[in-house]
């Protein structure tokens, strides 16, 4: 039988760290005889290529090959393509992760939409989102449904395509040249498919390699001669060559690295400068943002010393994103939020008023007036502003995008300065939002990308000021799951869909936490999101000293209904306090971790408790985690008293030393 999909794997050194991406190549659920897996062994010297041979033995449709080292991936892939059988091929790293369905998902829809290039959806735990996959497409746009953001070789591809036209990886090379490899294949082929329902390839971190500069700008034009190759002159080439512009070029000069490479960043500069002059006229500035226009206006002026105060200080903005409302519509979350990029200083970022226009106002540190108005303006920047929100699953890194209806706000500041705020609102419907099917269950945290005016950046959404939403509701589909509304101890939103049991659904909203201390005893006020109808079972309010004598404090735990989609329960404990004297069974002074016990469980909270002369402050749990136990004597007032006394301090450390001496190993 045929093979339909060879795997190439190329593999150097990778020690423990390739176990997940071995297991997931032989544990397919297409049958073995349908594929293939290649590992290309690139010289490694820790044991991994004989236990490749040990594997390739033991099994059909497992070969190895092995190469004298070479330090890049590039000659491995075109390896193992030349040794490939099957009809498609797939690429992967040492450090990705197939999923156990993704080799037959990725072939039937390439059969399907008769793909040369197919684009399974891929996740990562770093960087930004891919938006190339907010939707399946059965003939994707390179420009039009953002393929530029898939650079990466790791996609399916039909062989024979690529023996066509000859395409394969330039040996030695770089990113660039991986990157060059796929645009080409973007350029030859006649159908681009991706599929995005489900994810196909668990992307792993990549070993930082240090290029050349002038290595990078030798695969650059071999890069940009294909696209003048094979796209017209016009609008769609300026904007694919405004993104290596951008992200290969430009970039990399507002890096800290290259601010603190003092020895290097003028050979650097004059290679740029060299290739700027040669292959990226002024038009090409209009699709870069303002940051980057700055940067190429100061690389043509020559002023190295502009770039380097622009680096030190543009790293420093970041973006806010503060909800404004957290309400459930039947079983849709509806989230209004304000978002507003900060300069270095903490303060809203400002732009100049002149007239009808918006100007950017540049770092102080940075001679402005070198800049014309023409590459300060950000005008239409401002007018297209807009905010992305998306939610990412916290185990699997899945990330689905939520619709948002948005404005963006001018909000005078006072001398010709005006501040841009987008406000905006998302509905996020948990039975539909992951490509119209539900939201798995799990964590999924709440991001937010802004991309206008003079900054593009991302941020955890944070949390409202006043008392926190915790009401949590059933979701019908496919079946009846608690979905909540919880948030971080750094005070990021999230959503919690299907808690595995009633304690952990406390817990992950126990920082909305209400402790009123009346008396001699305090009460603890914790939100419940959702009260069954049973009552849940019998709960245990357990507090621990976290000091250095080990205490414990319980008491029984009283669960109060709310309103059913309106407004959450509450769980009521009353326990007993001791201001001086530490009694058994009562709160003295110091720090407490808390937690809920059941028969079965015991779940810890997101809180602890610090009493300090009567007063009771609420703190994050790691605040007041338990301190490393010490063997000393119990601190009460008589040791306190003790210490005092002439001689006591050296008795005590005798006692301890005789303690220790004698001890068993």
């Amino acid at each position: 039988m045929a093979v339909k999909v060879s795997v190439i794997v190329n593999v150097h050194n990778p020690g423990d760290t390739a176990d997940p991406c071995i297991r997931s190549t032989l544990e397919q659920t297409m049958p073995t005889d349908d594929y293939e897996v290649i590992f290309v062994d690139d010289g490694s010297t820790d044991g991994i290529a004989e236990r490749l041979d040990t594997i390739a033995a033991a099994r059909g449709n497992v070969r190895t090959l092995h190469l004298p080292h070479t330090g890049s991936p590039m000659r491995g892939r075109n390896m193992g393509l030349a040794a490939a059988a099957g009809e498609y091929v797939y690429f992967l790293g040492q450090g990705d992760r197939l999923e156990k369905d993704a080799v037959a998902r990725m072939y039937d829809r390439a059969m399907e939409t008769d793909a040369d290039v197919l684009i399974g959806r891929l996740t990562r735990d770093h960087g930004p989102p891919m938006t190339a996959f907010e939707r399946s497409t059965p003939r994707a746009d390179i420009l039009g449904d953002r393929l530029l953001s898939l650079l990466v070789p790791q996609q399916l591809y039909r062989r024979a395509f690529l023996e066509a036209h000859e395409l394969g990886f330039p040996v030695p090379g770089g990113r660039v040249a991986e990157q060059a490899f796929v645009m080409r294949a973007y350029l030859h082929a006649k159908v681009i498919a991706v599929l995005a329902e489900d994810v196909c390839c668990h992307l792993g971190e990549r070993p930082r390699t240090v290029e050349e500069p002038r290595a990078i700008v030798h695969e650059l034009h071999a890069l940009l001669d294909d696209i003048d190759t094979y796209v017209g002159a016009g609008r769609q080439r300026d904007r694919m060559y405004a993104y290596w512009y951008r992200y290969v070029v430009l970039r990399p000069l507002v890096t800290s690295k290259f601010a603190e490479s003092s020895v290097d960043r003028g050979i650097h500069f004059r290679v740029v400068q060299e290739l700027i002059a040669r292959r990226f006229p002024e038009r090409i500035d209009r699709y870069l943002p303002v940051q980057l226009r700055a940067v190429a206006a100061f690389v043509r002026l020559g002023r190295l010393d502009q770039i380097v105060l622009l680096a030190n200080s543009s790293r420093r903005a970041r973006l806010r994103a503060d909800l404004t409302e957290v309400r459930w519509d039947a079983h849709v979350l509806v989230l209004g939020l304000t978002v507003e990029v900060l300069d270095g200083d903490g303060g809203p970022d400002r732009y100049r008023v002149d007239g009808e226009s918006l100007h950017w106002m540049p770092p102080r540190s940075v001679d402005g007036r070198l800049l014309s108005d023409a590459v300060t303006d950000v005008t239409g920047a401002v007018e297209r502003a807009r905010v992305e929100l998306y939610i990412r699953h916290a185990e699997t890194g899945v990330v689905h995008f939520l619709p948002l209806d948005q404005r963006v706000e001018r909000i005078e500041d006072g001398r010709r300065r005006t501040r841009i705020q987008i406000r905006g609102e998302t509905r996020l419907d948990v039975t539909t939002a992951a490509l119209g099917e539900p939201l798995r269950q799990g964590q999924w945290e709440v991001h937010v990308r802004m991309f206008g005016g003079a900054h593009q950046a991302r941020s955890r959404v944070g949390r409202p000021e006043g008392p926190l939403n915790c009401l949590g509701v059933l979701a019908q589909r496919p079946r009846m799951r608690l979905v909540v509304p919880c948030w971080s101890d750094h005070g990021e939103m999230g959503l919690a869909v299907e808690p595995r049991s009633f304690s952990e659904s406390i817990a992950l909203v126990s920082p909305g936490v209400d402790v009123k201390h009346v008396d001699r005893h305090l009460y603890v006020v914790l939100p419940v999101p959702y009260v069954p109808p049973s009552g849940g079972p019998p709960l245990e309010l357990v507090l621990r000293s976290t000091g250095r004598c080990e205490r414990e404090v319980s008491a029984p735990a009283l669960v109060e209904a709310g309103v059913p989609g309106r407004i959450a329960g509450q769980l009521v404990a009353k326990l007993p306090v001791s201001r001086l004297l530490p009694v058994a069974d009562h709160l003295g002074p110091g720090g407490w971790s808390s937690s809920l016990r059941t028969e079965e469980e015991e779940v810890g909270l997101r809180f602890g408790l610090e009493l300090r002369r009567g007063r009771v402050e609420v703190r994050p749990a790691a605040a007041t985690a338990p301190r490393r136990r010490l063997p000393v004597v119990r601190d009460t007032v008589l040791y306190r008293l003790g210490r005092r006394l002439p001689g006591a301090r050296r008795m005590m450390r005798l006692a301890r030393a005789g303690r220790r001496r004698y001890l068993r190993d």
